[in-house]
């Protein structure tokens, strides 16, 4: 936004500069300016993406909605991230100079990752507004020659930091885990087997024992093998697989009752219950967000 009386040389000096760059399905930009700037941005392809924004340089004042309530406002450090799901609403005001970078990330991306290493539990990505990440930070800033000059960028590096950065948010903010170490935990063979009986069987009841037999593992030893794999027990990791299966039969018009059921909860009741503790929200509220398609935003589509 510009004062009333300004020159036309004052508004100018107010616009910000941004820099992008595109991989084959992640937009990353660059942007930065001195501040007073206020972004409404609508664009209904936004509807299925998240934003990734890290702070470059220390913010001294940012002001951000979502959905219409004020969220943060104050400083936001160097490094400091800002993940928005796009399906929402979000403003976002900058009240003084600002560099950030954004990383633009397709959900089916973002799905298609976590399925291609053994882990399609993934439900979504959250943090705290303003949490520092020093490794964002740092993938962040090796981006920067790139973005300065894109058409001599090597497809390979950005491809390969865009991969590190996957991982490193899908494991940190994601709730996804992957192993340490080999010793303990299933062999890939095993986890990609287990995970594709789970998720055959996503809507009936399934035993240890079977699980553990298609492994050719021990009850006791199969259990200890799939926490270490995962993090969490074959019972979690279904209800988080269930929840994810359900965010994606959410968007449209297919009943609550009937998702309920075809994603393996006993009734709705069970499915709300499990799915507001996951998610922050009700099924039916996150089907009004995604259906009704209105990001706005700033940090979050610069």
């Amino acid at each position: 936004m510009t004062e009333l009386g300004s020159t036309a040389a004052d508004q100018a000096a107010l616009l910000p500069t941004t820099h992008r760059l595109a991989t084959s399905d992640i937009i990353i930009s660059r942007t930065f300016g001195p501040g007073r700037r206020q972004e409404h941005a609508r664009d209904s392809s936004l509807r299925s993406a998240v934003a990734v924004s890290v702070q470059l340089r220390r913010l001294d004042n940012l002001r951000i909605r979502h959905n219409g309530w004020i969220v943060s406002e104050g400083p936001f450090e160097r490094g400091a991230l800002a993940i928005a799901d796009l399906r929402q609403r979000w403003d976002v005001e900058y009240l003084s100079r600002y560099d950030e970078m954004q990383f633009r990330i397709p959900l089916a991306r973002l799905e298609a990752f976590a399925g291609e290493v053994g882990r399609p539990e993934f439900v979504g990505l959250a943090c705290p507004l303003g949490f520092r990440d020093d490794v964002v930070l740092g993938l962040a800033r090796a981006l920067l020659p790139a973005l300065e000059a894109p058409e001599q960028a090597s497809p390979l590096f950005i491809e390969h930091i865009s991969l590190a950065m996957l991982t490193h948010l899908t494991q940190c903010y994601g709730g996804l885990h992957f192993s340490t170490s080999a010793r303990g935990a299933l062999a890939r063979w095993q986890e990609k087997r287990a995970t594709e009986i789970l998720a055959a069987h996503l809507d009936r009841q399934l035993s240890i024992a079977t699980l553990a037999e298609a492994c050719e593992l021990s009850r006791s030893h199969f259990i200890k093998a799939f926490k270490e794999s995962f993090g969490r027990t074959p019972h979690r990791w279904l209800m988080e697989y269930r929840t994810s299966r359900a965010k994606a039969l959410l968007p449209g018009d297919i009943p609550i009752a009937d998702i309920a059921l075809a994603c393996g909860f006993t009734d709705q009741s069970h499915f709300s219950r499990v799915f507001r503790a996951a998610t922050g929200v009700t099924p039916g509220q996150f089907r009004q967000e995604a259906n009704r398609g209105d990001a706005v935003c700033g940090t979050v589509a610069a």
